[in-house]
């Protein structure tokens, strides 16, 4: 999966990037969330007995995808429709809500990497385990990517045309 962004992502009408965002990041997070349970899963259970295990950490994947989840389908059923009708005003409680949860977002990733011993295996990891870690890494940057689209672009150009209209 490629985690480039478009280089210039300003060009783009509000459709086009919220376009993008749903298929490449929604999408792409939707895909990678449950192949990252199932591989911690198979890791915590083959290494239950291995010091450096991350116990707890399929928990916490679990508990991420479903605020993931949620998230997603708040942005796609209201905001996003919102900002594509120019609703930039009335989205501005909504983009309020989605900022916070980013920051949630985040301490998840914390905590991720809290329980992975900041995404290292041990020296004796088994592949799993190394493919395990491998695809947090991506993940957390690609949500890292997502989260600053969303936020510096997509939600400031809404916050942008509200003051511009407040100008004129």
């Amino acid at each position: 999966m490629n985690a480039q962004v478009p280089l210039d992502v300003s060009a783009l009408s509000t459709e086009e990037l919220v376009t993008y965002i749903v298929s490449r990041f929604h999408t792409g997070h939707r895909e990678q969330l449950p192949e990252l349970i199932t591989l911690s899963r198979r890791v915590e259970h083959v290494h239950a007995g291995h010091a450096r295990c991350p116990a707890g950490l399929a928990d916490e994947l679990e508990a991420h995808l479903q605020e993931m989840e949620s998230h997603m389908l708040k942005e796609e059923q209201v905001l996003f429709p919102m900002l594509c009708r120019g609703m930039n005003g009335p989205a501005q409680g909504p983009i309020s809500v989605m900022k916070f949860e980013h920051g949630h977002h985040f301490d998840a990733i914390e905590r991720i990497h809290n329980l992975t011993q900041d995404l290292i295996p041990p020296d004796d990891a088994c592949n799993t385990w190394r493919a395990l870690y491998a695809g947090l890494a991506t993940y957390a940057r690609e949500l890292a990517q997502h989260i600053k689209l969303e936020n510096d672009v997509l939600f400031a150009q809404a916050s942008q045309a509200v003051k511009g209209a407040q100008n004129a």
